[in-house]
């Protein structure tokens, strides 16, 4: 069995009305290096039990998995599956024993597994994110700080070594102090303070699996963090710094989502960037910043548009960073036209589909790893 085999089966389910996310086809291509092909019973689980999400598309899944299996020289030979055996989920918990006190007892037929839901998030795909996991999400960015690199200030601040400018004033007050001797030279030093960090969020409908939590990452950023902007980009621009800058993050989402009228809608890309560097970014907002653009780069406007715009916001910004979620999926390649003329001025072009990857970010941002608290695993939920 090969890989573009089990790709196509995926692509197969989707035609037939499954929605399937690129994180399960991931995750399903990895399953495939771990079972034994030649037992269409360890298939038939592996793809169900990674790409089948809800218990009404369990029979279409069979339909498809025997037309499509039928029909590729794998040597695989549909039979009926044997019945699954009985799991039970047991939360990660040390202090978590049976009510009767006993360990449990040993049965052949029953699989037990362990499992720790900060680990699990932090590698699953947002597309796959149920509403209980996407709540949770959303507590657990706020733990990744994500703010702009530092950079040198006209203003001057105390210095406790012996480099930096001479303080005279400093100087001679403490001369004073000891009788008119300067026993000790004061200097002051560049004051350091976070660079501008501006958020450009895709919210058309490509994006809409990834939209729906990237928004509470937007929201965790722009909340109590001074020179953090964010604003909407679908078939218009929306600036939404005042609505998300709230503590409260129901609050904030839900005047976020009241102010986007193009949720989910279409997307210009190209125009909603020219829109922003004619009324913003140009102006002041973009420059010596670092500008975070969101997106899967699908766009239905003209890429001629695209490339304009991004030229001009290189040329201000300090750093343009693209976050694309379909980048993790195998074998992707930035082939959408859009995608393909704002590269050559991206610096840096990174995934953003999962909380690990938005923690990487941060610390890509940033320029020092050690100033970002990632997310602790098995920490209290």
């Amino acid at each position: 069995m090969t890989i573009e085999a089990a790709v196509g089966f995926v692509e197969s389910l989707r035609r037939g009305g499954l929605a399937v996310s690129l994180g399960s086809s991931r995750l399903f291509t990895e399953a495939l290096a771990e079972i034994d092909l030649a037992d269409p019973d360890e298939v038939y689980w592996a793809a169900r039990a990674v790409l089948v999400h809800r218990p009404e598309d369990i029979e279409v899944f069979n339909g498809l998995f025997a037309a499509y299996w039928g029909g590729v020289d794998s040597g695989l030979v549909w039979r009926v599956p044997s019945e699954p055996l009985p799991v039970t989920l047991a939360m990660d918990d040390p202090e978590q024993v049976p009510a009767d006190g006993a360990e449990g007892e040993d049965n052949d037929e029953t699989i037990t597994v362990r499992y720790c839901v900060t680990e699990t998030l932090s590698s699953k795909d947002f597309a796959d994110y149920s509403d209980e996991e996407l709540a949770e999400s959303r507590r657990l960015m706020e733990r990744i700080v994500f703010m702009g690199e530092c950079r040198r200030s006209r203003r001057r601040v105390r210095s406790n070594g012996v480099r930096g400018n001479l303080d005279l004033r400093r100087t001679v007050q403490r001369a004073l102090r000891s009788g008119g001797e300067p026993a000790e030279i004061a200097r002051t030093v560049p004051a350091r303070q976070p660079r501008r960090l501006v958020l450009l969020l895709d919210v058309s409908g490509s994006m809409e699996p990834y939209a729906r939590a990237l928004i509470g990452f937007v929201h965790a950023s722009v909340a109590g963090r001074a020179r953090v902007e964010a604003f909407a980009l679908g078939t218009r621009l929306t600036r939404l710094t005042r609505e998300l800058s709230q503590r409260d993050p129901d609050r904030a989402l839900l005047e976020a989502a009241a102010a986007v009228k193009d949720w989910s809608g279409g997307t210009r890309l190209g125009e909603g960037l020219g829109r922003f560097n004619d009324e913003w970014g140009c102006r002041g907002m973009a420059r010596g910043a670092t500008i975070v653009i969101l997106s899967d780069g699908w766009d239905r406007g003209e890429p001629t548009e695209m490339e304009v715009q991004m030229q001009r916001l290189s040329r201000v910004a300090r750093r343009v960073v693209w976050v694309n979620p379909l980048k993790a999926s195998p074998g992707y390649a930035p082939l959408a036209r859009a995608m393909a003329a704002a590269l050559p001025f991206v610096d840096d072009f990174v995934e953003g589909h999962c909380l690990d990857s938005l923690t990487q970010l941060a610390e890509l941002v940033l320029g020092d790893s050690q100033q970002v608290r990632p997310i602790p695993v098995g920490s209290a939920l």
